[in-house]
């Protein structure tokens, strides 16, 4: 605990202080809480227009803003940055109903946004999967210029506005909560390229190839993360969704994502930051191995059904060197229960989780589009009422 905090039982610390003194494992005033949302929650919440949402960097920082206030989180997770400021421009035509916008740009391609879920775009022409065989991972850019979304969708990068979000949000929130920026894992990135079936196919195929493929994306998304971290953030999360167990083996993670994601947690940790994974799933198996990359901490830590981790097993072989954030359902407990389930389940959390200090009350994976507003209410005043 840092001497300034004095007496930690009888201190109320700020929402930022609470986050850093659980991102290094100690014990804060309160256990945080902090989660992360679908895009399709997010503008649910917010009714902004779903385009705008997704382009405009002023709008996706309001919206960031509202959802911190309306559920009392400790911090503000920037999923997104990097906002291209002329996007309009290429924009030919955009129809508009209840269900969401229909856009027709310029180039011939088509994106369609629902109003409560992720775009889904469909390219004018086909676009051709490269032969990892074959393939000169010397012609990949040197800088990372997109975000991998799903297949298919990538979430184009502005380089001369990288850091417009985090300086809206750093310029309205104060220094008083805790500012996240995120990442993707090179795994994703060597999918995205390859195709999914085609890359997993690669991993057993053309080993080597491929790993020069990772660290091809990893030369640039060190630079990346290295920017990112010294532009105000507290921590950087790397977002890996696949590389669970329900997509690749301890063994395919140790050689193919762990020495990826641990030179990006280097980077992110050299420039003073805390840095966490995220990654869906079935995680039990490789929880160790996650913690190998050198990170702060894990996100997810989806339980059953969902997932395969168990929160008290968790803590027990993680919890004394990293924190943990997570572990509540958030379909059958957020999005399908009542406020006195996610009460429960959250007090559950509370009594495994807060011993010793290290852990963050969160949803496993994000709150699914439809998840009522007052079940997540729930979670900040059961940290007040039980995570003391």
């Amino acid at each position: 605990m840092s001497p300034e905090f004095g007496n930690y039982y009888n201190v109320v610390m700020t929402p930022k202080q609470r986050m850093a003194e659980a991102m290094a494992v100690r014990v804060p005033d309160r256990v945080p809480v902090m989660c992360q949302m679908s895009i399709g929650h997010m503008l649910l919440q917010t009714g902004f227009p779903p385009s705008e949402f997704w382009f405009s960097a002023e709008i996706f920082a309001e919206g960031l803003l509202r959802l911190r206030e309306l559920y009392g989180f400790d911090g503000i997770l920037i999923s997104l940055h990097g906002h291209p400021p002329g996007w309009s421009r290429n924009v030919l035509s955009i129809e508009r109903d209840d269900k969401g916008e229909r856009v027709r740009w310029k180039n011939g391609d088509r994106t369609v946004f629902p109003a409560d879920d992720l775009p889904l775009h469909f390219p004018a022409g086909d676009r051709p999967r490269p032969d990892i065989a074959s393939f000169d991972p010397a012609s990949l850019p040197e800088e990372i210029g997109f975000i991998p979304v799903s297949e298919g969708l990538e979430f184009r990068l502005d380089p001369d506005h990288l850091f417009d979000v985090i300086d809206i949000v750093r310029a309205r929130a104060g220094d008083v909560f805790s500012i996240h920026g995120e990442v993707t894992s090179p795994f994703d990135y060597f999918l995205n390229l390859a195709g999914f079936r085609e890359g997993f196919l690669a991993l057993v195929d053309e080993p080597a190839r491929s790993k020069d493929i990772l660290a091809r994306f990893s030369d640039g998304l060190v630079r990346l993360a290295q920017g990112l971290a010294g532009h105000g953030l507290d921590a950087l999360k790397i977002s890996s969704p696949f590389a669970g167990a329900g997509f690749i083996s301890p063994a395919c993670y140790r050689e193919f994502v762990l020495p990826f994601e641990a030179r990006i947690a280097a980077a992110a940790r050299d420039r003073g930051v805390f840095v966490y994974t995220h990654t869906c799933g079935a995680v039990h198996d490789r929880l160790e191995l996650m913690a190998e990359a050198g990170v702060s901490g894990i996100e997810c830590l989806d339980p059953p059904p969902l997932g395969t981790v168990d929160l008290a097993d968790a803590k027990r072989r993680i919890g004394d060197r990293l924190f943990i954030k997570g572990n509540l359902d958030p379909v059958h407990v957020l999005l399908r229960g009542t406020e006195a389930d996610v009460e429960r389940d959250a007090r559950r959390c509370l009594e495994i989780g807060k011993p010793g200090g290290g852990y963050i009350l969160s949803t496993a994976c994000s709150a699914a589009p439809h998840t009522p507003r007052r079940n997540l209410q729930v979670l900040a005043r059961a940290a007040e009422e039980w995570g003391r």
